[in-house]
């Protein structure tokens, strides 16, 4: 369902009806308070999974009080991937400063259900038009980012990112792992994060015998022949990920959580307030998430 207040139940209805409700022979359902979902239209009393009821959903208006139903969906959605009645799970957006005024105590999504499924770190991938990206800080503020870079930090993230596109995506990876700092450092001339850090770790990745790139300028590393030489980039920060990703892939870019023992993608895009409950909300990306989320579960439960 993600936030009642955002466009997540609009284009959950939406994809589910411009699908007929069923990706290849599975069908889909729709998890949350079913008045929000009945709000976007007329649905099929068996395609809910009715959860706890928002205090209130008013579009574009957030409430910290809908926490407890926001959650419960999310809940009840990993429960029914980790028993057997669902092969993976397609999360709405959800409102990350709405949820923190309620008292949630996790940063998004991701962090929440690596905490539901007992994972030990998840890892956020983002996927459209032929790039994959991978933040390897995600939602701090950028004055903290050069502290939050550690070889270690590197090395496990990359071992996530590879283990999950051998096993979820068929393929033995090349991973791209950019610089921080403009031009990769210039070998020490602009910060020492690449000589000092980043380079041990991908020498070290290379000893375990994966095929890593880098330190790569961040700025050369995403142009059409540069992409055509890895299968998936290590970005340093949030921004340096996702304007790539966002500007190749706006309307139909995909969120994979990579370390869970579910299967979770969700559309690459907000809960975008302004234009809840008008009927403008694109549900491409939705879409796309919802078949990404079911290639997955294929490539891992057969």
């Amino acid at each position: 369902m993600g936030d009642p207040a955002g466009v997540g139940p609009e284009v959950a209805i939406a994809a589910y009806k411009a699908l007929s409700g069923k990706i290849g022979t599975h069908p889909l359902r729709l998890v949350g308070d079913a008045d929000v979902f009945r709000a976007q239209g007329e649905i099929p009393d068996d395609a809910l999974i009715a959860t706890a009821r928002a205090a209130s959903h008013r579009p574009g208006h957030t409430d910290p009080a809908n926490a407890p139903a926001i959650l419960a969906a999310i809940e009840e959605a990993v429960r029914a991937a980790q028993d057997g009645r669902a092969a993976a799970i397609v999360t709405a957006p959800v409102h990350k400063a709405s949820l923190l005024k309620s008292g949630f105590q996790f940063a998004g999504h991701t962090e929440y259900l690596a905490h539901l499924t007992g994972a030990p770190r998840a890892v956020m991938m983002l996927v459209g038009a032929g790039l994959r990206v991978v933040p390897l800080t995600v939602h701090i503020p950028y004055v903290d980012v050069p502290a939050t870079i550690t070889k270690a930090a590197i090395i496990e993230t990359s071992n996530i990112i590879i283990e999950a596109m051998q096993t979820d995506f068929g393929m033995t990876p090349h991973l791209a792992v950019a610089g921080l700092n403009p031009h990769a450092g210039e070998d020490g001339a602009i910060g020492r994060e690449e000589k000092e850090i980043i380079a041990p770790a991908i020498a070290e990745l290379r000893t375990q015998g994966h095929t890593v790139y880098g330190p790569l300028p961040p700025d050369t590393m995403f142009h059409e022949e540069a992409r055509s030489r890895y299968d998936v980039a290590l970005c340093m920060y949030h921004d340096q990920a996702l304007i790539p990703l966002k500007t190749l892939a706006f309307w139909d870019g995909v969120n994979v959580t990579l370390g869970l023992p579910i299967v979770r993608t969700s559309p690459d895009h907000g809960t975008a307030l302004d234009i809840a409950g008008k009927k403008m909300a694109d549900p491409r990306s939705m879409i796309a998430a919802i078949k990404l989320a079911a290639e997955i579960a294929d490539a891992r439960y057969g």
